[in-house]
């Protein structure tokens, strides 16, 4: 039995060795022409020690034909299943990949109909989902791109409006036909400064797009935030006739680690955003609440609500919820910026409507204890 056994190893390891070479020579060739070499070494080797069994045991010519011709009907039904294998999972292949071309042409993927092997299946599912992630990608692409038109386009009329002024003030003070000079000069230190904010706001947001912010994160008290945004905002909150209400100070004895500087930039603009919109005598509200996602700051005004279908669009840039390209709508910015300081910090801004107004929301993780 071991003569038996060496003899026919010996006859399947030359017939293997052969499929290898063949298989690796046909490595970059149709799956069809694999299967069926895999197909014809197995009937192959399996004859081939046959053979060389029978030749060392001396089997009878008789014999030896038919156990020659059972190996042959054997190797003919299995080219012909390993040929339909073959070209049945190579249509489904080409199929996959006709439907994979629509990725190219800025189309969704769709799966054939047709069933298939289980690999081609998986395949064909994870397929579709980075077609989910490329469309999305692409709407993100294209929103986007749509906030940079619309921003350069609000921008420059922003920008040519001030210094279409400055120029005719500069002209009238040249020419000596100013009737009131330190008039004109007090309008022109109010313009360069207003354009120094607008440069200003632009640098901020680039870097916040770069992901460049450079944050120095200090563990501060709530309260003495919300109370140096609410007393720089105070001025501006006369001037429209407006009522700040101010966080109670246990409320608000709330310790978060954030950049000073940055986050009272992030209250300040919500702050000044809320006084513009809310008519006079109208209130502008600060509160501040614990949470179990962490730190909540909201600044309520009573601006009568905004759209339903705005509300996606608040914290996008250049998105001011006027039609109205007016100095004092603002260069749309300044909410963008809150948004990209606040996910800096790893936190989230928000926005809903309330019974006469809106509610704006911050959340901060709360300082270590």
């Amino acid at each position: 039995m071991l003569l038996i056994a060496l003899y026919a190893f010996a006859g399947a390891a030359v017939t293997g060795l052969a499929g290898a070479g063949a298989l690796r020579l046909l490595r970059r060739r149709s799956l069809t022409a694999s299967l069926t070499v895999v197909a014809a070494v197995a009937v192959v080797a399996m004859l081939a020690g046959t053979l060389a069994v029978a030749w060392a045991m001396f089997l009878s010519p008789h014999d030896l034909t038919v156990v020659t011709t059972v190996v042959a009907m054997a190797a003919v039904v299995s080219l012909a299943t390993a040929l339909l294998l073959g070209r049945w999972v190579v249509a489904r292949s080409r199929e996959l990949a006709l439907a994979a071309r629509s990725f190219g042409d800025g189309g969704d993927f769709s799966a054939p109909d047709v069933p298939a092997t289980a690999e081609l299946e998986s395949l064909s599912r994870e397929l579709a989902a980075t077609s989910a992630k490329l469309a999305e990608s692409r709407d993100r692409e294209r929103a986007l791109e749509t906030s940079r038109r619309e921003l350069v386009a609000w921008i420059s009329h922003d920008l040519r409006t001030p210094l279409a002024g400055l120029r005719a003030m500069s002209e009238a003070l040249e020419d000596g036909v100013a009737a009131d000079p330190d008039r004109y000069l007090r309008q022109i230190r109010t313009e360069v400064e207003r354009l120094n904010g607008m440069v200003g706001d632009l640098f901020e947001l680039s870097r916040i797009h770069a992901g460049t912010l450079p944050l120095n994160p200090a563990r501060i008290s709530l309260y003495d935030l919300i109370g140096d945004a609410l007393a720089g905002a105070d001025p501006l909150a006369r001037e429209h006739g407006v009522r700040l209400v101010g966080v109670d100070a246990n409320a608000a004895a709330v310790p978060v680690e954030v950049d000073g500087k940055e986050m009272s930039r992030v209250l300040g603009n919500l702050l000044v955003n809320a006084i513009r919109r809310t008519p006079a005598d109208g209130t502008v509200a600060v509160a501040a609440e614990r949470s179990p996602d962490g730190v909540v700051v909201s600044v309520t005004d009573g601006c009568g609500g905004i759209p339903e279908e705005d509300l996606p669009r608040v914290f996008d840039t250049g998105w001011r919820g006027t039609h109205a390209r007016t100095p004092p709508a603002g260069a749309g910015l300044g909410l963008a910026i809150v948004r990209g300081i606040v996910e800096a910090h790893h936190g989230r801004a928000t926005v809903r409507n309330i019974p006469g107004g809106c509610r704006f929301e911050v959340v901060l993780p709360a300082a270590a204890s």
